[in-house]
């Protein structure tokens, strides 16, 4: 479940309802009211990482995504690791 700004528990995914095993890191802010040091973690198995990704990229939340396990996706940046516009 998405947590309130700590680190999760475990590995599964944040999306509600999903108890799956989380396969993606998903690390963000929101500028209006987060210093650029912090950043909330949500964790996302290999079916809502998709969408966890658009419901902050859609509110220009910067984000990163990586591989659960520290290691970043492929082609990743820091406004989208997932390599999409």
């Amino acid at each position: 479940m998405i947590g309130l700004g700590l680190e999760p528990e475990g590995s599964q995914c944040s999306r509600a309802g999903c108890r799956d095993a989380s396969t993606w890191r998903i690390e963000w802010r929101n500028p209006k009211i987060h210093a650029e040091t912090r950043r909330k973690v949500w964790l996302a198995c290999d079916e809502h990482v998709d969408f966890l990704r658009e419901f902050l990229a859609a509110r220009d939340f910067p984000l990163e995504v990586m591989a659960d396990g520290g290691t970043t996706a492929p082609g990743s940046g820091t406004a989208d690791a997932m390599g999409r516009a």
